[in-house]
């Protein structure tokens, strides 16, 4: 994959300190040297420290990547939600991990785009996830489609601008303000490896939120993650006695239309790192909370 650039400042620069500010990073640059890549000034190849001058084109050579034996893939069709040659948005059911594990080792919605890469013929097929989700969380999940699209999302990442939003049924009538933030700490707890609490000796968590629609059993919520931490949405409402509808582990009941915690990751907003154009998604409910909705509707009129 080729990506390149015209050099637009008047004082001359080491070509691997230009890429540096391109986000190229020094494993990628070995990758590039010693895996069959090259860079190229205005197509001659040179040196990471050849010194570039105003007006000259840069252009680097990434090699394919080897695809990782580890990641099965499987012929399980894949709901997609944007696509382009370097990003892919798909729609992730409940019921599927992100990544395989010991407890979920294939089946994974990793092993899925392996298998959707596979079937697409595509010269990289490394899995680069760069937003998970909880096994039984719906939505929006965010693929790289090679690395240097990757460790640009992460980029965004942690300068907080990828935006995510989600919808969550919060068990019981929910007297707090129409907006508000939910701001605690989150520690492992001390008997488990999968759960988590809120709690002082935590990392900071902030979680914000706005109510959408009341119901005598459960309200509707969107929510905006401030900090990632691990269940950060399910702690933080059980922390403050409104566990997830659905989410058994942290103190939320099923019914029979919610049999898993009720959250599902709806928008994903980002700008495209290569095209600087803004990427907007947004996703109906899911099917579960859609049925339960009606129903109550149903129920108050």
């Amino acid at each position: 994959m080729k990506f390149s650039w015209i050099y637009d400042l008047p004082a001359s620069l080491q070509v691997k300190s230009y890429l540096k500010t391109k986000g190229i990073s020094r494993s990628l640059l070995a990758k590039i040297k010693f895996h069959g890549g090259k860079i190229e000034v205005n197509e001659i190849e040179v040196t990471v420290r050849y010194l570039l001058k105003n007006k000259d084109t840069v252009q680097i050579t990434i090699p394919d990547e080897a695809p990782h034996e580890t990641t099965i893939p499987i012929d399980i069709p894949i709901d997609i939600v944007y696509e382009d040659e370097h990003y892919l948005v798909v729609n992730k059911p409940f019921g599927v991990a992100s990544v395989p594990s010991q407890v979920h080792p294939e089946g994974t919605m990793a092993n899925r785009v392996k298998g959707y890469y596979v079937r697409q013929n595509y010269d990289d097929q490394v899995i680069h996830i760069v937003t998970r989700l909880d096994r039984d969380t719906t939505g929006l999940m965010l693929f790289a489609k090679h690395g240097y699209a990757h460790a640009l999302m992460d980029e965004k990442l942690r300068a907080k601008e990828i935006t995510k939003k989600y919808t969550a049924l919060i068990s019981g009538q929910f007297n707090e303000s129409e907006h508000g933030f939910i701001d605690a700490p989150i520690a492992r707890t001390t008997d488990s490896i999968i759960t988590r609490r809120a709690h002082e000796s935590g990392k900071e968590a902030l979680t914000e939120y706005w109510i959408k629609e009341a119901f005598p059993q459960a309200t509707l919520v969107d929510i905006q993650l401030h900090t990632g931490r691990t269940h950060q949405i399910r702690v933080h409402f059980a922390h403050i006695g409104h566990p997830l509808m659905g989410d058994d582990l942290y103190g939320g009941k099923k019914n029979e239309w919610i049999v898993r915690q009720a959250l599902h990751c709806r928008e994903l907003n980002f700008k495209h790192p290569f095209t600087d154009k803004k990427i907007n998604l947004k996703l109906d409910y899911p099917e579960d909370i859609t049925q339960w909705l009606h129903q109550q509707q149903k129920v108050n009129s």
